[in-house]
């Protein structure tokens, strides 16, 4: 009987000191805030050697949505403001077989007589555009 009776013992002395131990441990930490959103702006100057040009073009979009396209022509510098996942990416031009090609990162905004498509360069090759649009206005 007495082996029993310290089996049980030490038994009760583990699940005690277990509880004990369980009790014991600090809680975690509250996860850490997340910082609010921050904006900023950004004014970029460009010399011309000739006249600036800024035309806002809208796009209907084969996804239903439309999208805003802002071109600023100041001879060397041709850029496109374009919105891609919510904000707006400024694309460079860039050699072009026709029409007037532009990128920003992995996408490529290439516009000609008024149709446009809006690629992701770090796909296939032969993968479609993310979105294929027709010029629906124009405001210079």
């Amino acid at each position: 009987m007495t082996p029993i009776r310290i089996t049980a013992a030490v038994a009760l002395l583990f699940a005690t000191s277990t509880l004990a131990v369980a009790q014991t441990e600090e809680p975690a930490p509250p996860p850490a805030p997340t910082p609010p959103a921050t904006s900023a702006s950004l004014t970029l100057t460009l010399e011309s050697t000739g006249n600036i040009e800024r035309e806002i073009v809208n796009y209907q979009c084969d996804d239903e949505q439309v999208l805003s396209v802002q071109y600023l022509n100041a001879a060397p510098n041709f850029l496109a403001i374009v919105p891609v996942d919510g904000q707006n990416l400024v694309f460079a031009t860039t050699i072009s077989g026709s029409g007037a090609r532009y990128v920003a990162g992995p996408y490529e905004w290439w516009s000609h007589q008024g149709e446009a498509t809006l690629s992701d360069l770090t796909q296939d090759e032969d993968a479609p555009p993310r979105v294929t649009c027709t010029a629906s206005s124009n405001t210079p």
